[in-house]
């Protein structure tokens, strides 16, 4: 009597299986232990709010979070929320050692924070050129949160160019998801790429979405680090207004030939030196900056970049619902 049945053999393909499991642990734990000497722990001790028990009596409450080390010399990024509000930074480093750390300076709007460490010969991370990431990559998030062990965790790049809101209001931009979740106290720490390179700062997670997480990409910290390297702080303008979003109706937009529905409604003027905003009134619409549409505070925000810091510039508004052309000089934000 022959049988119906086929027997498959499936141990080549479960070897193969393996093979490729071992590689990927293999690239992972390679980046691992070429990179993790230099993820650091954060400790702080911030200012404790009035009214807290302990804290009260105090006057700090501790916190913490990881960084990396950027230079031989001891220049460490983290986030500015790790450090915000900070009386005193003290960071772990992988030999055990714990040393007090300066601030250099720290950028609310990009959520980056730069630190010194009097310590010299440190094992130092390389930015990659986040431009050329793309979609499904690998991506592999590391953090130091209890300064005693490293933590890992390993995905793929989800997205690019996403936003994120900063503390401050303003929009980060050029945001990269990952599904390589952050445990707690991994804030600051490396996005790594397979060959060791940081790609992003992580910066947040959203546990609601199914743990999506959030790095400021390479490229951005590495702009804004070495700015607060050089100089101390990262210049942005400011018009010394308030304003907030506005719809636009449809004759608006028809009239004045208009390519966003939106505008900004300037609700009250600020008159601030070195700052020339005389011309602007409450209750005009900005629709354009410098000859770029405006439609949102955010699109505002962007125009206002280091390059128009005290110099003239043309705005256009919508008083009376016709459109009309101010001069305006931005000041620096402090």
């Amino acid at each position: 009597m022959e049988s119906n049945y086929s027997f498959i053999d499936y141990a080549p393909r479960q070897n193969q299986d393996a093979e490729l499991l071992d590689g990927y642990s293999r690239t992972i734990t390679g980046v691992v232990g070429q990179v993790a000497e230099a993820v650091v722990h954060i400790q702080v001790l911030k200012r404790a709010e009035p009214g807290r028990g302990r804290q009260r009596e105090s006057g700090s409450v501790p916190a913490s979070g990881s960084g990396f080390i950027i230079s031989s010399d001891g220049f460490v990024v983290t986030n500015n929320h790790v450090i915000e509000g900070a009386r005193e930074i003290r960071v772990a480093l992988a030999d055990s050692r714990t040393v007090n750390a300066d601030l250099t300076g720290a950028d609310p709007s990009t959520d980056i924070a730069v630190l010194k460490i009097d310590v010299g010969g440190l094992k130092s991370l390389s930015f990659a050129d986040s431009e050329s990431l793309q979609p499904g990559q690998i991506a592999i998030a590391i953090g130091n949160p209890l300064g005693l062990q490293h933590t890992v965790t390993a995905g793929v790049v989800s997205a690019l160019g996403r936003t994120l809101r900063a503390s401050n209001g303003r929009l980060i931009d050029d945001i990269i998801q990952t599904d390589a979740s952050l445990n707690p106290g991994n804030s600051g720490g490396p996005l790594v790429n397979s060959l060791g390179q940081v790609i992003g700062v992580n910066t947040a997670t959203i546990a609601s979405a199914q743990g999506l997480c959030f790095a400021v990409s390479s490229n951005l910290a590495a702009f804004v680090a070495g700015k607060l390297i050089m100089e101390g702080r990262v210049k942005r303008a400011y018009l010394g207004i308030a304003g907030q979003l506005v719809n636009l109706t449809g004759r608006m937009i028809a009239a004045n030939r208009l390519e966003k529905r939106t505008g900004v409604y300037v609700f009250e003027v600020v008159p601030d030196q070195p700052v020339y905003n005389n011309e602007i009134h409450p209750g005009d619409i900005i629709v354009s900056f410098n000859g770029h549409a405006v439609g949102t505070v955010d699109e505002l925000h962007k125009q206002l970049h280091a390059d128009v810091i005290n110099r003239p510039s043309e705005m256009e508004v919508l008083r009376n619902g016709r459109k009309q052309s101010l001069r305006v000089t931005p000041g620096e934000s402090r």
